[in-house]
């Protein structure tokens, strides 16, 4: 039995060795034959790949804006390893393949690291590419072969890389790799990044300079310094981070590098050089290169045809031009706005074509970083993201009436942390509806609302219309996210506008309609775009833009700084440090979004949304609909309008004191009368309530406001009247004589700031001013010219009382019809009153109402 079993197993070893002996044999032949069909290339096929035809960069009507410069001609610049700084040697050597000069072209403990990962992911993720594979694959290899992923790919690459090592001395194939691997923006070889992203020969970089330029290979587009800046810093730290661990550098060393401000170069000296739109042919050139490869896009002699408006880039880089010289060397001769940078987008909302794309408004002032692509830059947006916290809050059940009470308020984080939200102009405006303060932009009613819908909402939100920057860990924000506190890029932020915009469809910004002439047929269509998407309830969207769009909402906090010549939904937004300032705003047919600020965060000189951005904005919306008729924005189908009391936002009710018209969903309208204003009869000397049978003589009818207790401190605050506690005790003989008794006749003489108004009936509404409330204090804003900072002036009167003329400090302001108007702030107090005439033809006068305004310094 024992015998038997010695004899299998022999039988099976054995034929485990032949299976194994023609695996080997196999693999050795397989090695050979690859070995004989992988040829190192002749000096001429190299030079036939170079000398590929130019690929031209067009705008959307055929006009030339860059022809790509072949760069491996004649401006190229071959450098040996003497002229190439030694920071920028060890930097590439650390991070790419720390085992350089004792591998024999590649690295097998790598090789078996990648093997494991892509037998983990049933696909090839890894490849544990040494430089000199890197060399075969990138410059070597057939251009068609070097962009698959296969495993004939990997194997050439390697017998290339082993060639290469026993044929060419170690220091010749990295002074090949430094000088033909591609970095970015069109450059081949580390003299044509160093010159292209610092103005310096590659001999000068000093080490944290070296070390971003070393990080770049491993994903150009990625970590372009003037496209993505913070990706590419967080490269340079793991550049820095390699070179450490390779004993090049210290720890102290690598810190002091990390912390050194760059300053980037146009890398263009001669006119012409440049392409028309700079920042968004590179933007382009970028997206082909990391879609086609470095080669194809460069010397392929493609025709890429791209979305934008030449004619609309250059009007867009005027306006913001003269604005930043305009903030410099103020017109009223005021100081310099220190404001030295900005950026503009022009989108079409209908599909997420981009028109225009001004990434800075001198690409090559090195003195403000003019070569990095502000479109694109995460900067924190203010209110300019707040229309999103809205249009979850209106999801969530909110209409556009919806009171939010704008009075001091504290939260507690889950640290524990208390927040406490302060207004732009740190004032408290009370109960506002939900289109006072989206138009108005008040920051204390935008935090109740994201505390009501919750941050994950906003973050969806922001998701659903293209937003990807802010993630989707709601752990990462407070509340202040909803007035800025993440960062967006301006093409993402306008963007998600767009969906504002056309009704609810999220839409892909893009900027290629066509390629022609591509050699490897990859490039025959335009560039691989989503299509518009629903992201949003149309009728959502029609909301968010009839608010944004409201005039006369806003006027309150803006003037008329944002009004245009036809229908236009418009909001800025300023951060609380001045770092920032935007305005984002659109038509059904165009998106314009404007960035001001400074490239490296300095703060700015008390320039606002209004001030820095907004002039820009609505010089290139002018120029954008230039032969477009007007159109308002389509209402959908479940929209309905309604008339609701105007303070309260539910349906009127006797005591309603003025009203006006909303619309709502269809689903959401308000289902109860009034019940936020009564009517109460009062003796107004003795301050207290008239009960029954009390001389009517004595009495006035007002109408009082109720407020939840929350905002009972802020009414008291404001001078808001509330109605007397008392019941008047019974008149004696010693109580005096009823008001009025001594007034002057109506309409006859006196000072028309003293007299008392005659009383129609108890029963009958007075004539009233309902805003601004009594003792109310205003403060002129910062940042915003006075002659833009204006207060709605409401009346409410009885039916039977017209030509109702407003006073204020004793003069006629306007008689109107209309229950409301706009008056201008100016420093002072002030008093307000209304007459008006009864059927009877006598005068009727609202109480007074005295309110104050503050100047800037003087608020809160």
């Amino acid at each position: 039995m024992l015998r038997f079993g010695s004899k299998r197993l022999r039988s099976v070893a054995a034929i485990v060795a032949r299976c194994t002996g023609i695996c080997v044999l196999a693999l050795a032949l397989l090695v050979a034959w690859l070995w004989m069909s992988t040829d190192l290339p002749s000096r001429e096929r190299l030079r036939e790949r170079a000398a590929l035809d130019a690929t031209r960069v067009l705008d959307r009507n055929g006009r030339l804006l860059y022809a790509v410069p072949d760069p491996l001609g004649a401006q190229r610049s071959h450098v040996s390893l003497g002229d190439i700084s030694p920071a920028l040697i060890q930097a590439t050597i650390a991070v790419e393949d720390a085992g350089f000069y004792a591998n024999p072209g590649i690295d097998l403990r790598g090789i078996a690291r990648a093997i494991w990962l892509n037998l983990q992911q049933g696909r090839i993720v890894a490849g544990g590419s040494t430089i000199t594979q890197q060399l075969a694959r990138s410059f070597l290899l057939d251009p068609s072969l070097a962009q698959e992923q296969t495993l004939e790919r990997k194997a050439r690459e390697m017998i290339l890389a082993l060639k290469l090592t026993a044929t060419l001395p170690k220091d010749d194939i990295l002074e090949m790799y430094l000088n033909q691997t591609y970095y970015g923006a069109m450059s081949y070889g580390v003299e044509a990044a160093s010159q292209r992203f610092f103005g310096k020969p590659a001999r000068d970089l000093d080490l944290a300079e070296a070390a971003l330029i070393a990080g770049l290979p491993q994903a150009p587009s990625r970590y372009n310094p003037l496209i993505n800046p913070d990706a590419a810093r967080a490269r340079q730290r793991d550049v820095l981070v390699a070179m450490v661990r390779v004993g090049f550098i210290t720890p102290a060393e690598a810190e002091i590098a990390a912390n050194e401000p760059l300053r980037f170069s146009a890398g263009c000296d001669t006119p012409g050089c440049l392409p028309r739109a700079p920042h968004f042919v590179f933007f382009v050139l970028e997206r082909l290169a990391a879609e086609l490869g470095p080669d194809i896009v460069a010397r392929g002699g493609l025709t890429i045809t791209t979305t934008l408006d030449l004619g609309l880039q250059e009007a867009a880089e005027r306006a913001l031009r003269r604005q930043i010289a305009a903030l410099a060397n103020p017109y009223d001769g005021s100081p310099d706005r220190r404001a030295r940078n900005g950026a503009v987008v022009v989108i079409d909302p209908r599909d997420g074509a981009i028109l225009a794309m001004v990434g800075s408004p001198d690409f090559t002032d090195n003195t403000i970083q003019g070569q990095v692509n502000a479109a694109l830059a995460l900067r924190q947006p203010g209110s300019a993201i707040k229309p999103l916290t809205y249009a979850a809050a209106l999801e969530r059940g909110w209409t556009p009436a919806t009171t939010i009470l704008d009075v001091p308020v504290s939260f507690v984080d889950s640290s524990g942390q208390v927040y406490a939200p302060l207004n732009y102009d740190r004032a408290f405006h009370g109960p506002l509806s939900l289109r006072e303060a989206l138009a108005t932009s008040s920051n204390v009613a935008a935090v109740r609302t994201l505390d009501f819908v919750g941050i994950p909402a906003l973050l969806d939100m922001a998701a659903r219309l293209g937003i990807t920057s802010l993630g989707n860990q709601p752990g990462r924000f407070g509340l202040a996210l909803t007035l800025g506190g993440g960062e967006v890029s301006l093409l993402e932020l306008t963007g998600a506008y767009a969906a504002f915009a056309n009704g609810g469809m999220r839409v892909t910004p893009y900027a290629i309609l066509k390629i022609g002439g591509d050699p490897v047929s990859r490039a025959s269509g335009p560039e691989a775009v989503d299509p518009p998407s629903p992201a949003l309830d149309p009728r959502i969207a029609y909301l968010i833009s009839d608010i944004l769009s409201d005039r006369y909402a806003r006027m309150r906090a803006f003037g008329g700084a944002l009004d245009m010549d036809r229908p236009a939904a418009v909001k800025t937004g300023t951060t609380t440090d001045w770092r920032d300032n935007w305005t984002v705003g659109y038509t059904p047919d165009r998106v314009v979004g404007v960035w001001i600020g400074n490239a490296d965060g300095r703060a700015m000189e008390a320039v606002s949304g209004v001030t820095g951005a907004a002039p820009v904005w609505r010089q290139v919306m002018l120029a954008a609909h230039r032969g477009l008729p007007p159109r308002p924005f389509p209402r959908p189908p479940g929209i309905v309008e309604l008339t609701i009391c105007a303070e309260g936002g539910l349906l009127p009710s006797p005591v309603c004191p003025a009203t006006r018209l909303e619309r709502f969903l269809a689903e959401h309208t308000p289902q109860r009368p009034d019940d936020t204003h009564i009517l109460v009869r009062v003796d107004p000397v003795r301050d207290c309530r008239a009960p029954d049978r009390y001389p009517s003589a004595r009495t006035v009818v007002r109408i009082y406001r109720v407020l939840p207790p929350e905002a009972q401190p802020w009414a008291e605050s404001a001078g808001i009247p509330r109605p007397p506690r008392q019941v008047c005790p019974p008149i004696t003989a010693n109580t005096g004589d009823p008001p009025g008794n001594n007034a002057p006749a109506s309409g006859s003489g006196g000072d028309a700031g003293e007299r008392e108004p005659r009383l129609i009936s108890r029963n009958t509404l007075p004539l009233l001013i309902t805003a601004p409330a009594h003792g109310a204090v205003f403060a002129l804003s910062p940042g915003v010219p006075a002659e833009r900072q204006q207060i709605a002036l409401t009346v409410g009167a009885a039916p039977e009382i017209d030509r109702v003329t407003i006073y204020i400090n004793g003069a006629p302001l306007v008689t109107t019809s209309a229950s409301r108007v706009f008056w201008q702030l100016q420093p002072g107090r002030h008093r307000v009153w209304a007459e008006g005439h009864n059927v009877d033809g006598h005068i009727v006068r609202s109480p007074i109402v005295e309110f104050e305004v503050r100047q800037a310094s003087q608020a809160n």
